[in-house]
C-alpha cells in the first residue's frame, strides 16, 4: 500500500502530492507520514551514491506518488550548478566534530537544501492533480527561509510568492537579499513585529476559511514554503543520511557505529529531519538541540513544559529568535503514541494559555534528545575559539551548535563522532562574526564588513552577495502584524 499522510490533529488521510500542495491541514495540524519508511538497502550499498542519487532514493521513500522520472527531474533541477560545491554538502572534520556545511546554495543558508526542490515538487504535484487555481506561497521568515523561498519560486509558472519578515529581526545582508529579489511573481513585506507575529499571521490566513474562500473565488489557492510543509521537511532528511555515509566512506566511523548530531534550532524542523533519519534506520544516538537565549526548547527538554510566555530576545543568531517551534508538533504526535487527540489538546492549551506540559510517561519518549543553549557571550567566544584552534570560520548559528556540543561533552563524557549542522555562511552574519574575530565594526555597514572579514580570514566572498549593497531595491512593502491579510489581497490584485 502506498504511504499516506495524516494531520497531527487527525482527519482524513491524503497521498503525498495532496499533502505537499495543501501545506497545512484545515484543522491547523501538520502533515506527517502514517509511518516513517525504512531504508531497505545495506548502508554500505549507499556509500557510492552522490548527493543526487541519495536524494532520489530517500525522497522516493517518502513521496511514492511521484514517478521515478518525475523525481529525477525534481532532484536534478534542484541540485545543480546553483550550488557552489560539487558535493552539494561538503563535510569539514575537526577532531570528533564534523561540520555538515549546508550553506553552499544560492542564498548561503541551509534552507536552500529544501527550498531548491520544493518548487519542483509543487509544480509536479499541481500537474498531477489537474489544479486550475494559481498557487499562492505564503511564508514567514526569520531571515533565511524568505530569500531561499523567493529564489526557488521566482518566475515559477502558476505561482505567486509572498514573504513576510520582521523588520527589526533580520541582518542587513538578509534583508538586502530579500528586498532586491527579482521575479515577476515575488512579493516581500516587512512587518512591525517579530518572527512569531509573522508566523502567526501566516497560520491565521491558512486557518481563516472565509479568507481562503474569498481567494479561491478569485482563482487563488494558499500553500506554504515554511517547514510546516512536508515538502520542505523531507529533503532535509537526505543530508543527515549523506553525512553518515560520508563519514563511513572517509573511514571516520565503522559500519553500524552510532553518531550524534547537533542542530541549532528555532522552529525545530531541521533537527526533526535528523530524527526521521534515525527512524529510517541511520545509526544516530543523541539528537542535540542547540538553542540561543530564546531557550524555550531547552526548557521543554529539561522540564517537559513548553512555555512561550516570555519576552522574545533579539540575538546575534536571529534565525533562531523564535518562541513558537511549529515542527515540535510533529514530534509531539510521535511521542504521544500517534495520538491526534492528545496533540489537539496540547495545541489548544498552547493557543489559549501559551503553555502546555507533558506527563512523565510521554517525557520518557524524549530520551533520544538532549537540549542546551548558548548566551551571546558564549557565541562570540566560540567563533573566536574555533577560528584560533582550527583556522575555520563559523557563523553565529553554527557557533550555538558547537558551544552546546562542548556542553554536552562536559555533561555526559559521550565523545562519539558528531555531525554538526553548519546552517549558514559566516558572510550572512558578517557584523557578529567580524566582531567576534576582533575586527572593529563601529560605524561600518554589514556590507563593508564583508570585505574586511574576507581580508582577515582569507575566505572568498560568495558571488551571491558580492556587491549586494549596489543592487536595486525592488520591494518596499510594509505592514502592521494585524494587516497581513489586507496586504495579501492588495498584492494579488495588482
Amino acid at each position: 500500500m502506498s504511504l499516506k499522510y495524516i494531520s497531527t490533529r487527525g482527519g482524513k488521510e491524503l497521498n503525498s502530492i495532496e499533502a505537499i500542495v495543501k501545506g497545512i491541514s484545515e484543522n491547523g495540524g501538520l502533515y506527517i507520514p502514517t509511518e516513517i519508511p525504512r531504508i531497505d538497502k545495506e548502508i554500505y550499498e549507499l556509500k557510492d551514491y552522490d548527493y543526487r542519487e541519495l536524494a532520489k532514493y530517500i525522497i522516493g521513500k517518502f513521496f511514492p506518488d511521484f514517478t521515478e522520472e518525475e523525481l529525477k527531474n525534481c532532484v536534478e533541477g534542484a541540485y545543480d550548478s546553483k550550488f557552489n560545491d560539487e558535493k552539494i554538502v561538503p563535510i569539514v572534520s575537526k577532531d570528533n566534530a564534523n561540520f555538515l556545511e549546508l550553506y553552499h546554495g544560492a542564498t548561503l543558508a541551509f534552507k536552500d537544501m529544501a527550498l531548491s526542490i520544493l518548487p519542483y515538487f509543487i509544480t509536479t504535484s499541481l500537474k498531477k492533480l489537474n489544479q486550475k487555481e494559481k498557487l499562492v506561497i505564503l511564508t514567514a521568515t526569520s531571515g533565511d527561509t524568505g530569500k531561499a523561498a523567493l529564489e526557488g519560486f521566482k518566475d515559477v509558472e502558476g505561482t505567486e510568492i509572498i514573504v513576510f519578515y520582521p523588520e527589526s529581526g533580520v541582518s542587513q545582508i538578509q534583508e538586502r537579499q530579500m528586498i532586491t529579489q527579482e521575479g515577476n511573481n515575488t512579493h516581500v513585506v516587512g512587518i512591525e513585529g517579530n518572527f512569531d507575529d509573522a508566523q502567526n499571521g501566516v497560520k491565521e490566513a491558512f486557518n481563516n476559511e472565509s479568507f481562503k474562500k474569498e481567494l479561491k473565488e478569485k482563482g487563488y489557492l494558499l500553500s506554504s514554503a515554511n517547514s510546516i510543509n512536508i515538502g520542505r521537511l523531507v529533503p532535509q532528511v537526505v543530508y543527515y543520511v549523506y553525512g553518515y555515509i560520508n563519514l563511513l566512506k572517509e573511514g571516520r566511523i565503522q559500519e553500524g557505529e552510532k553518531i550524534n548530531i547537533v542542530v541549532p534550532t528555532g522552529n525545530f524542523g531541521n533537527i526533526l529531519a535528523g530524527y526521521y533519519a534515525k527512524l529510517m534506520g541511520i545509526p544516530i544516538d543523541k539528537l542535540i538541540t542547540a538553542s540561543n537565549e530564546n531557550n524555550v526548547l531547552y526548557d521543554f527538554f529539561s522540564t517537559g513544559i513548553y512555555d512561550r510566555n516570555r519576552e522574545l530576545k533579539l540575538t546575534i543568531s536571529p534565525s533562531m529568535d523564535i518562541l513558537i517551534s511549529s515542527n515540535l508538533e510533529r514530534l509531539l504526535y510521535k511521542i504521544c503514541g500517534d495520538n491526534p487527540n492528545k496533540v489537539k489538546e496540547l495545541m489548544g492549551e498552547l493557543s489559549e494559555k501559551g503553555r502546555y506540559e507533558i506527563d512523565s510517561e510521554i517525557r520518557e519518549n524524549l530520551n533520544d534528545f538532549y537540549g542546551n543553549f548558548s548566551t551571546e557571550e558564549e557565541i562570540e567566544y566560540t567563533i573566536k575559539e574555533v577560528y584560533e584552534k582550527y583556522d575555520y570560520v563559523i557563523d553565529t548559528h553554527t557557533a550555538v551548535a558547537y558551544n552546546v556540543y562542548q556542553k554536552y561533552l562536559k555533561d555526559t563524557g559521550d565523545d562519539k563522532k558528531t555531525l554538526i549542522a553548519s546552517t549558514a555562511s559566516p558572510f550572512k552574519f558578517t557584523r557578529s562574526v567580524a566582531k567576534a574575530l576582533g575586527i572593529n565594526v563601529e560605524g561600518k555597514t554589514d556590507f563593508e564588513l564583508v570585505y574586511e572579514l574576507s581580508d582577515k580570514t582569507g575566505l572568498e566572498i560568495p558571488k551571491n552577495i558580492y556587491k549586494i549593497e549596489d543592487k536595486k531595491i525592488i520591494h518596499k512593502n510594509k505592514c502592521k502584524k494585524d494587516e497581513m491579510k489586507d496586504i495579501i489581497r492588495e498584492l494579488l490584485n495588482e
